[in-house]
């Protein structure tokens, strides 16, 4: 049965192959491009700037709009080996969506950290504000749908897309929080290195009044000694607040499986409303404070975790932030989709 299902799936191909023109069957497909460095003036007060890299997949050339993926490097990191590390180029080339990562400046920090523990940040402004004025900068640059904008990031990017979901929540459609922290989990560089070692404080900040919910995933190793894993639970905790409009959210329906294979085990904890996973963490066994499946030619990457830059995208991409702030969580199919799967399979 299997080698019929096989036979006919091969044929069904080589038919696909036969209908294609010609002159597109000899043309090569094009790859995306990486573009280079820019610089965005993000305060005019203080002439201060904020580089950031954009990577466009060749479905950008056609013009449809794509989703937009923005990615938050942690410390000692910048925008070209993060993407490097965590391969999420080769994911949004695969899946036709634009990559934009933001890059925090030396002069800011020396380590090249995100400042998401200083209060104006915390508010929703200076590095916050910089990142969502470089997002909108982009958005109406480029051929990106505007409902489908997400933000992801690792480590101290991590904790800085926490304050955009919290703060900026009604821009992006669903968030992912890699080995970070909270939001307000901490106020001061002090408390942020209190928090990473132990957990934020009882007293540290809570959800800001109105805080728009975003569907959030939430990865972390159990092996982590530098953001400590109890972190990845305050987050979840204050996202389920945030579901719950500042109480928990009863509504949220809990299931816990754990998921073995060639990779590091790992255990998922889903949180669902309506029959939709809202809410998701992932602790990766055995993983250190580094990226999950991530390229061991670079520092803070994990090849042997599951592929962290695929679970984000799996999580996220059917997730859609309406214009009136609400979500929608559908799979959309139109031809041109249903053919471009199929092209890049035949």
């Amino acid at each position: 049965m299997l080698r019929a299902l096989k036979r006919w799936t091969s044929n069904v191909l080589a038919w696909l192959r036969r209908l294609r023109f010609p002159a597109r069957r000899r043309a090569p497909r094009k790859e995306g491009r990486f573009e280079a460095p820019r610089r965005q003036l993000v305060s005019r007060l203080l002439l201060t700037f904020r580089a950031y890299r954009l990577y466009l997949p060749a479905a950008a050339a056609r013009g449809d709009r794509l989703p937009l993926m923005v990615m938050l490097h942690g410390c000692k990191q910048d925008a070209e080996v993060f993407a490097q590390g965590t391969r999420m180029n080769e994911i949004a080339e695969r899946h036709d969506f634009i990559v934009l990562y933001p890059e925090q400046s030396r002069t800011a920090n020396p380590y090249g950290c995100w400042n998401w523990f200083q209060p104006a940040v915390l508010e929703g402004g200076g590095e916050a504000g910089a990142i969502v004025r470089i997002v909108r900068r982009v958005a109406k640059a480029y051929p990106v749908d505007t409902t489908r904008v997400y933000v992801a990031g690792m480590s101290a990017g991590g904790a800085m897309a926490s304050v955009l979901a919290c703060r900026h929540g009604a821009l992006f459609a669903a968030c992912a929080v890699h080995s970070g922290l909270k939001y307000g989990a901490a106020a001061s560089a002090s408390a942020a290195l209190a928090a990473m070692r132990d957990g934020a404080p009882g007293s540290a900040w809570e959800l800001p009044r109105r805080a728009p919910f975003v569907p959030t995933l939430v990865i972390h190793g159990d092996r982590d000694q530098t953001v400590d894993p109890v972190n990845a639970g305050q987050i979840i905790e204050q996202a389920r607040l945030a579901a719950g409009n500042g109480a928990p959210a009863q509504a949220l329906v809990e299931s816990t499986r754990r998921v073995a294979g060639a990779r590091r085990p790992y255990v998922q904890r889903d949180y669902v409303r309506d029959g939709k996973v809202v809410l998701r963490l992932i602790a990766v066994e055995g993983l250190d404070h580094a990226w999950s499946g991530g390229d061991a030619l670079h520092p803070f990457n994990d090849p042997k975790g599951p592929d962290a830059s695929r679970l984000i995208w799996d999580f996220m991409r059917d997730f859609r932030r309406l214009p009136d702030g609400s979500h929608q969580w559908s799979r959309t199919w139109s031809w041109s989709g249903i053919w471009r799967w199929l092209w890049r399979r035949a």
